[in-house]
């Protein structure tokens, strides 16, 4: 079956995820509104929010758009490579980026996420 999902219209419960292996520091919480799951949980929407802190935040065996609604963080790569991102910005992560967020205060983005198979 085929739908068309309407983030304003879909009215869904926030979760918590407890990310305490992968705070760096602070006490950052990660809420995340999941709007979207097809193909077989392959293919993820939603909303997404983290209060103030540092975290790692793998793309491991996946792909993930993102657009910044609020707030901002700075993003560090494997290789020192730091990028800011803000309210407006929209980028990609590549499968296998290590990427660390520093959450100064708040950031929400809406997010798609396309999982890929492991490699073996």
């Amino acid at each position: 079956m085929t739908s068309f999902t309407h983030f304003s219209d879909n009215d869904v419960s926030p979760v918590q995820k407890d990310i305490t292996d992968s705070i760096v520091s602070g006490n950052p919480v990660h809420t995340t509104w999941l709007h979207f799951s097809g193909a077989n949980d392959t293919f993820l929407s939603g909303k997404w929010q983290c209060t103030a802190g540092v975290f790692k935040g793998p793309m491991n065996d996946q792909i993930e758009f993102c657009h910044i609604l609020e707030g901002g963080a700075r993003i560090v790569l494997d290789d020192g490579s730091e990028f800011t991102v803000k309210a407006g910005d929209s980028f990609v992560m590549d499968n296998g980026l290590q990427p660390v967020w520093h959450v100064d205060d708040i950031v929400k983005k809406s997010f798609v996420i396309m999982k890929t198979a492991s490699e073996t």
